[in-house]
């Protein structure tokens, strides 16, 4: 992920308020993030506890910033992260919800996703598979599962 500004990430936001952007946190390491370890910057804000924030770089090079609501129950069993899909997580997985942008937000009309609680998706993706069988390119999986976070965050991005 390239690099973005304090001024774009508030200007990408499309299913929030004009307060509710001008009133989000940034991430506390927002001066020393490592951009190119990230497909996408995602952060909880510390001012309220159910509230997050994504900003998501599209196929077609723009960006999508989503506000979401985490949900009030955890799952009963151990959720798999619908992004990064990684089977042996390190971190909680929680259930946020959005707000669609438009009418239909404006409607009620929500859609919701599995994620890493604190978006850990891109570390996730980045750490080497097991070797699945002899001959097994690691490098090439562990590439594959980075487009396949991008493809599945630009996707939500868009249902938003």
């Amino acid at each position: 992920m390239l690099p973005i500004s304090e001024k774009t990430i508030r200007a990408s936001f499309v299913n929030a308020s004009r307060k509710e952007t001008s009133d989000l946190t940034l991430p506390a390491d927002f001066e020393t993030l490592d951009w190119d370890a990230l497909d996408f910057l995602g952060w909880r804000d510390p001012k309220s506890a159910r509230r997050a924030y994504v900003v998501v770089p599209t196929l077609e090079g723009e960006l999508v910033g989503v506000l979401f609501w985490q949900a009030d129950a955890s799952p009963r069993s151990r959720a798999q992260c619908s992004w990064c899909q990684d089977v042996k997580l390190p971190n909680d997985v929680v259930f946020y919800s959005a707000k669609r942008s438009g009418p239909a937000g404006r409607n009620g009309n929500t859609v919701g996703t599995l994620v890493c609680q604190d978006f850990q998706c891109s570390a996730n993706v980045r750490k080497t598979p097991p070797l699945a069988y002899e001959g097994f390119d690691v490098d090439a999986a562990r590439l594959r599962r980075i487009e396949d976070l991008q493809l599945r965050a630009a996707g939500f991005a868009a249902d938003v």
